[in-house]
């Protein structure tokens, strides 16, 4: 199966099934010389990880990373990074009713088309259980952005289901299970959650990400353009069905005179663009939203067909994300890390 690398110069491949041995990741092309040990990873991966709420799977996964090689005396020695997390808590009987039988919504159908054979117990390759090794991957983009260039990355979700959630500061999005930045709305968010489990359905979700101080004159301006390459990453993150940058859709209804973002002699006056312009970043803020689908595992009986071409009921048991997009922040986060990087690197690379 192709297409599990992502970055040209600093590549994070992706490695393993949702109950295999193992998940990793092998990222190749940092940079030597940068401190890093497993606590800077394993900061990450705990934001991401199952069973940390009542408000996602119950999935008890500790997600130990284990760095097997690339570091050395505490430093990366420019050698491929070599990062494996172990699965210990999959519950493969869950699945055994679906074996034969295509859940709507999901990916089943679509990878037995493809590759005749694949792997039922919990998603297989298709699992949001692959997304820990992007976020391990991630984690040593965004030290080395912070570290080189003083680049900041973090997200928050900003709307969950029909309930908008207004910014109110980035201190309260690490103070709750939703990433939300806003306290006072908590309450409802769990409520509405509570009865979506009750009611064995699940829910959509928006996450924003937004990357401060990031230079200018990264990007390209036609096929490799910043802003493609955001939207790329963002599009390999399971359920993610949009992604828009900056003003994004929101652009259809704006005229030129308001969307096109002013320039003095102190800088931009608005960041509709988002922070790229032309495909090369601007040294504004680059900002980024993704909307995330309602999870495909439900309780509720659903319409399928099964091998055979028969129809069928399809009820998932196991135990599932209710909205995939509560866990989604740190792992939008990663892919944003991961983009700028690589053409951090490639920018250096062409440009010196």
């Amino acid at each position: 199966m192709s297409g599990n690398t992502l970055g040209k110069l600093f590549c994070v491949t992706n490695f393993g099934e949702s109950h295999g041995p193992a998940i990793g990741a092998v990222v190749d092309g940092c940079p030597p010389g940068l401190a890093l040990d497993a606590a800077d990873i394993q900061l990450e991966l705990d934001r991401r990880r199952p069973g940390t709420s009542r408000h996602v799977t119950q999935r008890q996964e500790a997600d130990q990373v284990e760095i097997l090689s690339g570091v050395y005396q505490g430093l990366t020695t420019g050698t491929p990074i070599g990062l494996l997390i172990r699965n210990t808590d999959a519950r493969s009987k869950d699945y055994s009713n679906i074996a034969d039988t295509f859940r709507p919504g999901h990916a089943d159908y679509t990878y037995s088309r493809k590759f005749g054979e694949r792997d039922p117990r919990g998603g297989g390759r298709s699992s949001a259980r692959l997304t820990a090794p992007t976020v391990a991957g991630g984690a040593i983009a965004k030290k080395w952005l912070e570290q080189t260039h003083g680049i900041k990355i973090r997200g928050y979700m900003s709307q969950l289901g029909p309930i908008a959630i207004p910014f109110e500061s980035w201190d309260e999005v690490g103070n709750n299970p939703f990433y939300a930045p806003n306290a006072q709305i908590v309450p409802e968010l769990e409520a509405y959650m509570d009865q979506l489990r009750r009611d064995g359905d699940s829910i959509g979700a928006r996450i924003e990400v937004v990357a401060e101080h990031p230079p200018a004159g990264w990007g390209e301006p036609l096929y490799d353009r910043l802003d493609a390459d955001i939207a790329h990453a963002m599009m390999g993150l399971n359920a993610v069905k949009g992604v828009s940058i900056g003003a994004g859709f929101g652009c259809v209804t704006q005229r030129g005179s308001e969307h096109g973002d002013e320039i003095t002699p102190g800088g931009f006056l608005s960041n509709h663009a988002g922070g790229v312009l032309g495909g090369i970043s601007s040294g504004q803020a680059i900002t980024v939203s993704v909307a995330v689908k309602p999870t495909s595992s439900i309780r509720i009986e659903r319409q399928s067909i099964n091998r055979a071409g028969e129809p069928v009921q399809v009820q998932t048991l196991g135990r599932h994300d209710p909205c995939v997009g509560i866990r989604a922040t740190p792992i939008v986060e990663a892919l944003l890390a991961i983009v700028l990087m690589d053409h951090a690197l490639r920018h250096r690379a062409q440009c010196g």
